[in-house]
């Protein structure tokens, strides 16, 4: 079929390792691909051509003013919001086509679509992780990315108008190795404090306690993580611990600050 009135949107900073299998995975299925770079020094900038990328450079702005800079480019009336370490299945690429050949462009203005993680060597179907749905295929004038958690780190998209749901899986492929999800760690833990310090949110033992013993029980037991073997348990036992973590901060936190009065 022809290609879909429809814009694919990303951003990107350093990602040959990921890009080309993102692009691949949308080749021919979109009149145009806008990539907002902010400063890439690796070979992202010419696997992007080979693909007939729009690439713009831009300074960072954070996720979420660098994302909405990213739609104001698009021309197309659709848009596919994709990161760089992502990508469609067949059946999610197909659930797309049939989108606008049944005339769903029609009915809704958005659409989720489930992501499925890779993590220690194998695709992790249950638990927190799965099915993990965003908000991907969007009307351009009736979206728009917000903050979220602070919005250094996550952001989130509003759509103004009903969504469907589309079948098939987002790939992606956010952690290298268990050294990167604690890399990443940090960051999350560090924007949480800031966030919460930010609502004037005081630190809670009954939190602290409580809050990683539900995650741990929610996502290995309630959500079934114990399906996916090892990996399933280590993601339960390291979001539990990291929750307790993040509160800890809290916690040291106020402790040196009543030090320094």
């Amino acid at each position: 079929m022809s290609r879909l009135p429809l814009s694919i949107s990303i951003i990107s900073l350093n990602e040959e390792a990921n890009l080309r299998r993102c692009l691949a995975s949308i080749q021919d299925l979109a009149e145009e691909i806008v990539i907002v770079d902010s400063g890439s020094t690796d070979r992202t900038a010419e696997i992007a051509a080979e693909f007939g990328a729009r690439f713009v450079h831009q300074d960072w702005l954070g996720y979420t003013a660098q994302k909405n800079l990213c739609l104001s480019l698009c021309t197309q009336p659709w848009i596919l919001g994709l990161d760089c370490d992502e990508e469609l299945t067949p059946e999610l690429r197909n659930s797309i086509q049939n989108f606008f050949i049944s005339g769903d462009e029609n009915r809704f203005d958005g659409a989720w679509m489930s992501r499925l993680v890779w993590f220690m060597g194998r695709w992790i179907h249950h638990g927190d992780w799965y099915p993990d749905r965003k908000i991907r295929l969007f009307r351009r004038t009736k979206s728009r990315w917000a903050a979220d958690g602070g919005g250094q780190v996550h952001e989130r998209l509003d759509v103004d108008g009903p969504c469907t749901t589309l079948k098939g899986d987002l790939l992606h492929y956010s952690f290298k190795n268990i050294q990167h999800y604690l890399v990443k760690h940090v960051q999350y833990s560090n924007v949480f404090l800031q966030t919460q310090q930010s609502k004037g949110k005081r630190w809670s033992l009954l939190h602290t306690l409580f809050r990683p013993w539900w995650r741990f029980t929610r996502a290995y037991l309630l959500k079934r993580g114990f399906l996916d073997g090892f990996p399933g348990l280590w993601i339960a036992a390291a979001t539990a611990f990291f929750t307790f973590d993040r509160y800890s901060r809290m916690y040291e936190s106020e402790a040196e600050r009543r030090t320094q009065q």
